[in-house]
């Protein structure tokens, strides 16, 4: 029987993945500090990155389908993670297009 070696803490360290998570954690920090952004660019990056999140999924869905990734746990996650982004984002919507209705039907 061949037992490959568990990862080192060092070799975690230095996974590509672990470092994406850092370097979008240090950009949501940064960005949720920030006074000059707009509410129309914190609007844009939240509907961009419920797109990505979106694209993510749907490329990595096509690699499970085609053999490529062999992780479906890694798969069913991105799926909810795009899932959940998709539905606060039609509920915001559906929010703000309520409030304008309620305000356009005031009497003046």
């Amino acid at each position: 029987m061949n037992i490959t070696k568990a990862p080192t803490i060092a070799n975690l360290s230095s996974s590509a993945a672990l470092n994406e998570a850092r370097q979008a954690l240090g950009a949501a920090k940064l960005n949720q500090f920030k006074t000059d952004v707009s509410f129309d660019d914190r609007l844009g990056n939240a509907l961009n990155s419920v797109a990505d999140a979106q694209a993510k999924t749907a490329e990595l869905t096509r690699a499970y389908e085609m053999g490529i990734e062999n992780d479906l746990s890694k798969v069913m996650v991105s799926q909810q993670i795009s899932s959940l982004g998709f539905q606060l984002t039609l509920n915001a919507r559906n929010k703000v297009l309520s409030a304008y209705k309620d305000i356009m039907n005031m009497p003046v």
